[in-house]
């Protein structure tokens, strides 16, 4: 295709992007205030601008134009057209050039540079006022055509049910960097997640999806640059259709995702993404001009209705995007739908979720967002996850999302943190926790697996630092330790960080186990952070979101192998027994002549009064469930006291499966109701019933 004979014809104006069809390439852009919209093509380095092709037809806000005879990678950018009136909102500089917000692949990762912002930088307080004319086209990165045929054989998404369902959040890179049985040159990649090494841990632990921290395209912060950092977790997303360059063996980015997509699936695994739609990598008013807020500011972003100069920061992040407005709430349909259906993507976590349900009102839980995905027909059928807050006005809407959607619960997390470590919770809470967290999730007919359970996750200590660090030490973020959650309900135990005392160290195993046992005996959907399950530490770190070296990346060459088989042991027991994972809500009713959904016991085997219930110091007590299926009934017993109590074993014969305060698996005979078993301190007890009652 010969450059001096490039033309641009009318074109369509769907689907927006480039999009490779039969006779070369159709571009589609939206911006509802443009003047004018121009279509830069590059050579092969990316560096040379070889022309600029005006878009020739804007069809109700949308610009359109084809290319004959273009094909799959062809660089391009775009230069848009407009006012530049920052106080009503308008922020256009067609001498920057801009990504396609649906572009699938980009050229390399993006460094931001001085030139990238449409303002003079440094030039005071009110310099992004000003036009800067410097063109950054030259470093900028340019959107890639993709021809997005991929050989998917016999790939089929698992479709686990939630409440068959175990997740495992995990780094990409993270996860495979330091692996000593996956290959140098796949350790921290898409293709390194794919390898059989690294998949035949997941499949020996058990569980059933990896949720990915962020893998769409995002930008590291400026000020992380300077401080020679970089954004490790990925929540500063730029390119909502284009996987993370960054994480690529190879340079085809698309089809390397594809094929881990595609292993993990024949392993029988699902991939849930974290989805960051709530804000993206322009920040406020003194952030760089990449996109969104060059295509078109005012639609793209909520902006203050008195001052549009300034923009509404309900994610802590400089800017809110505006999913009330249809062009934006296309943008994210139709990004979530290419995950699903042209990547094979098996649902979503989504980052600071009430935020994409914000009106003028607050969280809406009839926004338009939520309204459109409960509709969506791709959707409907893909897991969908909300982290149920924000930093906005009334942020915290734990238990308010639709039917149809999971949370994370994080008051799960603080009360097992609190039951087992810093033993402030009481017994009646984690109750509650344990049975599904009832008085969040039931009703509308949702189900227990509404409650994602979670003791830890990548924001925090790890298991191990819980139980080591009663400090958050983040010192080598380069905050002077201010940064990250002071509130973490850790507890040492006796000595900060690592230590060789024998009790202390066989005390924090212990606590582990519990903890761990706990979110996967609870009714509700367990997810577990990657690591925890052999005691990776972060060395007290609780904000390693800037920490992209040895601190963040799994240790698997000093594993804790015990805790990794109890890990796997409590996974198969909650597969094995379909008690552990109903979905219908317990409520302590009969389901045939002896048997109750779940009984609450007290040290004596007999059932909890209320005025035991409300006892703080009695907080040992017994959780029996009742056979569902062909499988017997179980029987918990939860000591968090500083002393052993004797527990009367209610009525029947039973057997020990697990006891936290040994290190190794526990087995013994026949334990007939009426005796006495001692329950040691910190600890936690399993059995099954071994024979049936009538």
């Amino acid at each position: 295709m010969s450059n001096d004979q490039l033309t641009l014809e009318i074109g369509w104006t769907a689907p927006l992007g480039a999009t490779l069809v039969d006779g070369g390439v159709n571009f589609a852009v939206f911006s509802a205030h443009a003047t004018l919209v121009e279509l830069c093509l590059f050579d092969e380095s990316g560096r040379v601008e070889q022309q600029r092709l005006t878009l020739p037809a804007c069809t109700k806000q949308v610009w359109h134009g084809f290319l004959p005879n273009a094909e799959a990678g062809l660089l391009y950018g775009f230069r848009v057209h407009g006012p530049f009136e920052p106080e009503k909102g308008h922020r256009f500089n067609p001498n920057k050039l801009l990504i396609d917000p649906y572009a699938r692949d980009f050229d390399h990762v993006l460094t931001v540079r001085e030139t990238d912002y449409g303002y003079p930088v440094d030039s005071g307080p009110d310099s992004d006022l000003e036009l800067d004319e410097q063109d950054n086209a030259v470093g900028m990165i340019k959107s890639r055509v993709v021809d997005d045929t991929f050989d998917w054989e016999e790939d089929t998404q698992p479709e686990i049910p939630m409440a068959e369902s175990v997740f495992y959040e995990m780094h990409v890179k993270g996860f495979t960097r330091c692996h000593p049985d996956v290959p140098k040159s796949l350790r921290g990649t898409y293709a390194g997640l794919a390898h059989p090494k690294a998949i035949a841990h997941l499949q020996r632990l058990g569980v059933t999806a990896v949720e990915l921290l962020p893998v769409h395209t995002f930008v590291d912060e400026p000020t992380l640059i300077a401080d020679n950092k970089a954004n490790y977790w990925g929540y500063n997303s730029i390119g909502f259709f284009a996987p993370m360059r960054r994480y690529a063996a190879g340079d085809d980015v698309v089809a390397e995702f594809k094929g881990m997509v595609k292993a993990l699936h024949a392993a029988g695994i699902e991939i849930i993404l974290d989805v960051v739609y709530n804000h993206t990598a322009e920040g406020d008013q003194q952030g760089p001009t990449l996109a969104f807020r060059g295509i078109d500011n005012s639609v793209y972003y909520h902006l203050l209705p008195d001052d549009p100069r300034y923009y509404v920061n309900h994610s802590g992040c400089g800017n809110t995007m505006d999913a009330w407005n249809p062009a934006v709430l296309q943008l994210v349909m139709d990004s979530l739908r290419y995950w699903v259906e042209t990547m094979h993507i098996d649902g979503f976590r989504f980052d600071l979720a009430p935020a994409l349900a914000r009106g003028g009102k607050g969280y809406d839980p009839r926004a338009p967002f939520l309204a459109a995905v409960r509709q969506d027909p791709v959707l409907t059928n893909v897991k969908l996850i909300a982290e149920p807050w924000d930093v906005g006005p009334g942020g915290y809407q734990l238990g308010r999302f639709p039917v149809g959607w999971s949370e994370w619960n994080g008051e799960f997390r603080d009360q097992v943190r609190d039951f087992w470590v810093t033993r402030n919770a009481t017994p009646a809470n984690l109750a509650m926790c344990l049975a599904g967290s009832s008085e969040l999730f039931e009703h509308d007919g949702k189900m227990p697996q509404a409650s994602i359970n979670f003791v830890t996750a990548h924001d925090g200590f790890t298991l191990n630092d819980l139980v080591s660090y009663n400090h958050k030490h983040n010192e080598a973020n380069g905050q002077d330790n201010t940064d990250g959650d002071d509130d973490n309900r850790s507890f040492n135990m006796g000595v900060e960080g690592p230590t060789d005392n024998t009790e202390i160290n066989r005390l924090r195993r212990r606590i582990k186990r519990n903890m761990i046992a706990t979110m996967l005996l609870a009714q509700g959907t367990p997810m577990l952070l990657a690591g925890d399950e052999f005691g990776n530490t972060q060395r007290g770190n609780n904000n390693g979101y800037c920490q992209d070296n040895e601190l963040t990346w799994l240790d698997w060459k000093n594993r804790d192998t015990g805790l990794e088989d109890f890990t796997r042991r409590m996974i198969a027991l909650r597969k094995e027994q379909p008690n552990l994972r109903r979905e219908t809500w317990l409520e302590g009713k009969r389901e045939d002549d002896y048997w109750r959904d779940v009984i609450w016991l007290n040290c004596e085997g007999c059932e909890k009064t209320v005025e035991e219930w409300n006892n703080d110091n009695d907080a040992c007590f017994g959780m029996r469930l009742a056979p569902v299926a062909d499988e017997c009934a179980l029987l918990v017993v939860f000591n968090p006291a500083e002393t052993a109590f004797d527990y009367v074993m209610p009525t029947g014969q039973w057997q020990l499966l697990e006891d936290t305060a040994k290190d190794t698996a526990a087995s013994t005979g026949p334990i007939a109701g009426g005796s006495i078993r001692e329950i040691a301190k910190h600890s936690l007890v399993i059995l099954r019933h071994g024979e049936s009652s009538t």
